[in-house]
């Protein structure tokens, strides 16, 4: 099976400082659910970018279904942070859901009979489909992130990339969004950059620490620091851990 992802010794940086992403390499297979961690500036944001096409890496190659990546419709949904949304912007949930439409759009510029439908289909899929007709500021913080699902759902995308999904999120609809991407992830390839490990790590294959350098991590290896957002070097896993542990003791 190819991976729906292929990243090869890529490093990037801005202008004339120092690499932002240095010398990354991973690859991520079809239908599985990835997390993203690491401190604030440590690349996170800049990784989604280039994964997206809208960087050139300084050096390495990266591969989207064995295919450079574009800032044109790639097979990728990007699914922003609920705060770079003016929740007083005049719009239904449902015109919300059908933006996600518009690189489908005919040359004449007019959503089809389909592109609704297809709309109608996705806000089904995350269980928003009696708030379709109700203004987007009215939803709450976990129904607002469903949307901006659907949004990405409807353009039919292969892989989706998440930023902060579970960001001012409580308990429950933590809970309701990470198993609405189990469901999703059937289907698609999902990458999710968070804060809230513990709220996913069940979930995922594997994780993504970010911090110059892409470490990738298993369950196992998530010690309680990187819960508490301070990530660091060495990344020991936890059985090792533990024969350390058990050989102190003798």
């Amino acid at each position: 099976m190819n991976p729906s992802i292929d990243v090869k010794n890529v490093t990037f940086g801005y202008r004339e400082r120092d690499p932002v992403i240095i010398d990354a390499s991973f690859q991520i297979m079809p239908s599985q659910l990835v997390a993203i961690i690491g401190p604030n500036g440590g690349g996170k944001t800049t990784l989604l970018k280039l994964l997206m096409g809208f960087l050139e890496p300084w050096q390495g190659t990266i591969s989207i279904f064995r295919k450079r990546p574009t800032r044109y419709p790639n097979g990728i949904a990007y699914v922003p942070q609920m705060t770079s949304f003016d929740r007083q912007f005049p719009m239904t949930v449902f015109d919300l859901v059908l933006t996600g439409r518009l690189f489908n759009l005919p040359w004449w510029g007019q959503y089809r009979k389909q592109d609704r439908e297809k709309a109608m289909s996705a806000l089904e899929e995350v269980h928003l489909e009696e708030f379709a007709k109700k203004p987007f500021s009215s939803l709450s913080g976990g129904q607002l992130q469903r949307a901006l699902i659907a949004r990405a759902l409807v353009s039919e995308p292969k892989i989706i990339l998440l930023d902060e999904p579970l960001a001012h999120l409580d308990a429950t609809a933590e809970n309701e969004l990470v198993e609405l991407l189990g469901h999703i992830r059937k289907k698609k390839t999902i990458l999710m950059v968070t804060h809230n490990i513990q709220s996913i790590l069940s979930s995922v294959e594997h994780i993504l620490c970010v911090q110059g350098r892409v470490d990738v991590m298993t369950k196992e290896q998530i010690c309680e620091h990187f819960a508490l957002g301070l990530y660091h070097y060495p990344l020991i896993d936890a059985p090792h851990e533990h024969r350390l542990a058990e050989g102190e003791k003798k």
